[in-house]
């Protein structure tokens, strides 16, 4: 069990701390939603924890194969509704890869991807779009 710890600063301004580690940061309520947008937004570290899961479970598959995904850049939009209740509507992932691989190499990697687990726990309202890119040899 891992346990964060978080303290409301007011002003739509939140200090979290991660139990384990110690390490610490801060999220804001964005522009459009009554805040400074000075850091994340809560569903902002939502997308990050997609990409930095995403990239996390293709490492350990990479380290496994002797792969080289160092450097591989990855980029997720966040979309949100514009009716209804306040919620992620689309997370668009670009990811990167710095080197080129084998299709099946790729497509193994692709795979891993889109099953990690923040993907594996996000709403099924959340659309997911990936692109993977593969520079050619």
């Amino acid at each position: 069990m891992v346990q964060s710890k978080m303290i409301y600063q007011g002003e739509l301004r939140v200090a979290a701390t991660h139990g384990p580690s110690g390490a610490s940061l801060h999220t804001d309520a964005p522009i459009d939603n009554h805040g400074k947008g000075e850091s994340f937004s809560p569903t902002d570290l939502v997308a990050t924890g997609l990409g930095s899961c995403m990239a996390t479970v293709m490492g350990i598959h990479a380290q496994k194969e002797n792969l080289d995904l160092k450097g591989m850049r990855i980029t997720v939009e966040k979309l949100m509704t514009a009716t209804g209740p306040r919620k992620i509507r689309q997370l668009k992932v670009r990811l990167e890869l710095p080197h080129p691989l084998k299709p099946e190499a790729a497509d193994r990697l692709k795979e891993i991807a889109l099953n990690c687990p923040v993907a594996l726990s996000l709403n099924a309202d959340i659309r997911v779009d990936l692109d993977f890119i593969v520079p050619n040899s």
